[in-house]
C-alpha cells in the first residue's frame, strides 16, 4: 500500500444468520426465529494490507458460535443473547475490540382454538419484526431495541392542511384522511440489566395506543406524541428515532360515473410515498 495512503477503518462479520430454536418444556414448545448480525473491530488491519490471515475469525466460525449458544441456554430475550454474543468474542478473543450484533426476531403467535391456546403450534404475526442492537467494546456496552414493519392505519382523526404552497402545488387540503404508515422504531436503553421483554411490549403498546388516538394534523405531528409517550411512560429509554413513511390512500374520483365518493373508496399506492423520521431525546440526555 502506498505511503501516503493508509487503511483507517475496518471491520467485518457474518450476516443474516439464520436461526429457528424450538425450546421444548413438558406442557408446551416455545418457538424463536431470529436472524443475526456480527461485525467485529479489532487487530485485523494485516489481513487487508498483506493478506495475513493469522489473526482473522472466519465468518463460518461466527455463524457456528451463534448455533452453539442458541443450544447451550435458552435465548431469552433477544438483547440479552446479543449480549452473549458479544460477550464470547471479546472474552475469547484479546485482539477483538468491540462487536455489534444486530438480531430480528420474525414473531410468531400460538395458534387459538376454542378458546385456548395451542401448546406446540403457531402462527406468524406479519411483517412485524422485533429487533436488537448490542455494542459493545472494552470500555462500554450500548443496548438498543426496535420494532420494524409494524404497519397500522387510521381512517378517522387525521388531516393535513395549512402547508406551504407555490407553483408546483397540487395537493388538496384534507381535515378528514386515511392515515396509514409502517412504523419503524428504535430506542435506547440507558443501563444493561432491564426486563427487556417487558419494555418492548409497553413501548409496542404505548406506541399503538397514541396512534390510535391521536388527533394527528399531520405525520409530523403524530410521531412527535408517539415518541414522547415512550419517553414519559419508560424512564430507561433515553432516546427513540421513528421512521414513517407516508402510505398514502387516493380517494377515487367516481364523478365519470355520475356516483360521489364520500371518503370510502380509495385505491392504495406504495410509490412514491412521504417518508418522516424524527430522534427524541430525553432533556438532559
Amino acid at each position: 500500500m502506498a505511503a501516503s495512503i493508509r487503511l483507517t477503518d475496518n471491520r467485518y462479520g457474518k450476516s443474516r444468520v439464520r436461526l429457528v430454536k424450538v425450546e421444548r418444556h413438558a406442557t408446551r414448545n416455545d418457538i424463536k426465529d431470529l436472524s443475526v448480525d456480527i461485525q467485529l473491530t479489532g487487530d485485523f488491519e494485516a489481513s487487508y494490507t498483506t493478506g495475513d490471515n493469522r489473526l482473522v475469525i472466519p465468518t463460518d466460525t461466527m455463524k457456528n458460535t451463534v448455533y452453539a449458544l442458541a443450544r447451550k441456554a435458552p435465548i431469552g430475550e433477544i438483547e440479552e443473547f446479543a449480549l452473549r454474543i458479544a460477550e464470547h468474542f471479546l472474552q475469547r478473543h484479546a485482539h477483538v475490540a468491540g462487536a455489534r450484533i444486530d438480531i430480528s426476531e420474525n414473531l410468531w403467535r400460538r395458534i387459538e382454538r376454542d378458546g385456548r391456546t395451542h401448546a406446540d403450534s403457531f402462527q406468524l404475526w406479519g411483517p412485524e419484526r422485533r429487533t436488537a442492537a448490542v455494542h459493545r467494546d472494552r470500555e462500554r456496552t450500548a443496548i438498543e431495541a426496535g420494532i420494524a414493519d409494524l404497519v397500522v392505519l387510521k381512517t378517522k382523526n387525521s388531516a393535513f392542511e395549512g402547508f406551504l404552497r407555490d407553483e408546483y402545488t397540487t395537493l388538496r387540503e384534507t381535515n378528514d384522511r386515511l392515515f396509514g404508515t409502517a412504523v419503524k422504531a428504535e430506542w435506547s436503553y440507558n443501563a444493561t440489566s432491564l426486563k427487556f421483554g417487558d419494555l418492548w411490549n409497553g413501548t409496542r403498546e404505548t406506541l399503538l395506543e397514541i396512534f390510535a388516538s391521536h388527533d394527528s394534523r399531520g405525520v409530523q405531528h403524530t410521531l412527535s406524541a408517539m415518541g414522547e409517550a415512550v419517553l414519559e411512560r419508560f424512564p430507561a429509554v433515553s432516546e427513540i428515532h421513528l421512521s414513517m413513511p407516508n402510505r398514502h390512500c387516493l380517494l377515487v374520483d367516481l364523478s365519470p360515473f355520475q356516483l360521489d365518493n364520500p371518503n370510502e373508496v380509495f385505491v392504495p399506492t406504495d410509490e412514491p410515498h412521504g417518508l418522516i423520521e424524527a430522534t427524541l431525546t430525553r432533556s438532559g440526555s
